[in-house]
């Protein structure tokens, strides 16, 4: 009985060993440059037959990482020993990190026979971004790098790309010119912006300035690692002319689901579609008239497949003329595109015009949007019953422009007075034109009254008397007097540069237009009204100034004192004499 106990703890014990639940997960390593990728690997381990997978492996928060790819694998053995079904699933993910410094991994979570396992979380430390991806030029002075934000998007989905210029010196940032965007036939480019932004005097590489040269939109079309080409630009400089190309980035394209209705082509985003009828007039049976398809909204609209108009019996339909009105914005594409149908009516009655029927996948709720079909109903009439609906006036003008379309005479062209359809009575327009004629009289009347009132005051103001002939001589000196001080600043400015001889030739000119404003031609009559007016201690100071200049002007060596003290002297003499 004893040995019983025994044989069934064992079994126990066996079974608790062998039949168990491991999952654990292994980065490659545990610390990366900022744009190397991490490589992780899940193993979900189970022991024993009684053991089932419920629910696909769950990841962690991975918000901080752009998913660049993921893969699994499983196999299944029997170990012959113990004769227990080993089962085993392997799950790679391939992740980038989109920030710097330590970031920490969550657990991962499975479900085995209703018992949720999970894989302890970890830290990665991530380094600055290595500054070997800037791609230089030869003189390795000057680097362009594109910056690529979301590098997982789905198939035709736009993502926003950023080229930037790098430099030590920021003189070379100018001399950036004839950007050439990449070509390629998995990528449509549209350019957003080739504006330059400010100059940011710090970066992240190497202490280098930088500056955004411009800002373009890529389309994938088709999935899978998909690498957006460098952009290359010139560089003028005295040497001649380099070419700097960029570096390349790859991106992670998604397949789009495979739930996508029959009518889905290529249009990815959120869009309206409208079907309107053109023209005017009434429908007539083999006469044209004109129909507009509008798919408007925001996605891959200058690349997209527009809803063609179906065919039909009872009509025919030409090739449309397209016409786009879109914006390309760091947000996206957004605008409309117009397909104009031509249709000609076969039949008299209702006629129903429809289009494809019309499907977008919408990237954000990821999932298919089915617009189906939009109609046009239209009511096509017989040429004899679209003249029989016409009043008798409107059929006079329809017979009176026949004639002046048929018969133009060489004198004068009559198809110029072709009368135009009758049309309603716009009020608007009427009253418009009432509050011009409205405006135009008040102007009138206060231009008319402004101008008598100008004339009144006109009249009331006294004749200024024209003053006494010693009053007029007064005022005509003031008006010629020279204003020294002037001269004295410049005559101070050229004794700070040592400009001598202009400091001379100025004092000359000073001399000269005083002079002139007392009436006085030359030195002596000039001395003479200074000994009369000024005293004749002024008259011998303005004799001894003149005997200093002019030894002082044709001193070999000249010295700044002497230079200064003739200043001053002038400064004195000439200030006495202007007041």
């Amino acid at each position: 009985m004893q040995s019983r106990y025994i044989y069934i703890i064992f079994l126990f014990i066996s079974v608790i060993s062998y039949g168990q639940v491991n999952i654990f997960v292994n980065p490659d390593r545990s610390t990366y440059n900022g744009k190397e990728i991490i490589n992780l690997t899940v193993v979900l381990e189970m022991n024993g037959e009684e053991y089932a997978q419920q629910t696909p492996l769950r990841s962690p928060d991975l918000s901080k990482f752009n998913i660049i790819g993921s893969g699994s694998m499983s196999n299944g053995y029997v170990d012959p020993e113990t004769n227990t079904v080993i089962s085993q699933y392997i799950t790679r993910i391939a992740l980038e990190p989109k920030q710097k410094g330590k970031v920490k991994v969550g657990s991962f979570l499975v479900t085995v026979n209703n018992k949720i396992y999970k894989t302890e979380p970890f830290e990665l430390f991530i380094k600055d971004t290595d500054r070997k991806s800037l791609t230089s030029n030869t003189s390795k002075d000057v680097y362009l790098n594109m910056e690529i934000e979301d590098r997982e998007v789905y198939q035709d989905q736009p993502t926003i790309a950023v080229l930037k210029v790098y430099s030590k010196n920021m003189d070379n940032f100018r001399k950036v010119k004839n950007i050439h965007l990449p070509e390629q036939d998995n990528l449509n480019v549209y350019p957003v912006s080739f504006t330059k932004s400010e100059i940011d005097p710090s970066s992240d590489y190497a202490n280098m300035a930088s500056q955004v040269l411009a800002v373009f939109m890529v389309f994938p079309n088709e999935a899978g690692y998909v690498e957006v080409p460098g952009v290359s630009a010139s560089v003028n400089s005295f040497s001649g002319k380099s070419r700097i190309v960029s570096n390349k980035v790859k991106i992670n394209v998604r397949k789009l689901p495979e739930d996508a209705p029959e009518c889905f082509k290529n249009a990815v985003g959120n869009f309206k579609v409208k079907f309107v009828n053109a023209s005017k007039e009434k429908a007539e049976v083999k006469k044209p008239m004109n129909v507009l398809v509008k798919v408007s909204g925001e996605g891959n609209l200058k690349n997209l497949e527009l809803p063609k108009i179906a065919a039909s019996a009872d009509y025919d339909v030409f090739a449309p003329k397209i016409t786009s009105k879109v914006v390309t914005g760091i947000k996206g594409m957004k605008g409309e595109i117009t397909a104009n149908y031509i249709i000609i009516p076969k039949k008299t009655g209702a006629i129903s015009i429809k289009t494809e029927h019309f499907a977008f996948f919408n990237p954000l709720s990821k999932e298919y949007v089915d617009l189906g079909e939009k109609t046009l109903s239209v009511n096509a009439f017989s040429h004899q019953e679209i003249m029989d609906a016409r009043t008798t006036v409107e059929k006079v003008n329809e017979y009176t422009n026949t004639l002046l379309e048929t018969v133009n005479t060489p004198v004068l062209k009559t198809t110029s007075f072709k009368v135009k359809e009758k049309t309603k009575f716009h009020w608007n327009i009427l009253l418009i034109n009432f509050l011009i004629l409205l405006a135009l009289f008040l102007a009138y009347m206060l231009f008319k009254n402004w101008q008598k009132k100008r004339l009144l005051i006109k009249n009331n103001i006294p004749l200024k008397s024209l003053g006494s002939v010693s009053e007029t001589e007064e005022e005509i000196r003031e008006r010629q007097k020279t204003d020294v001080y002037e001269y004295f600043s410049y005559l101070e400015n050229l004794k700070d540069n040592k400009e001598y001889q202009k400091f001379f030739s100025t004092y000359d000119e000073l001399e000269t237009q005083v002079r002139k404003q007392f009436s006085q031609a030359s030195v002596q009559d000039f001395r003479k009204f200074l000994e009369m007016n000024h005293g004749a201690a002024t008259a011998e100071e303005y004799t001894s100034l003149s005997q200093k200049i002019q030894i002082e002007k044709y001193t070999p060596v000249k010295s700044s004192e002497g230079i200064e003290e003739l200043l001053r002297s002038i400064v004195n003499l000439y200030s006495r004499i202007s007041k």
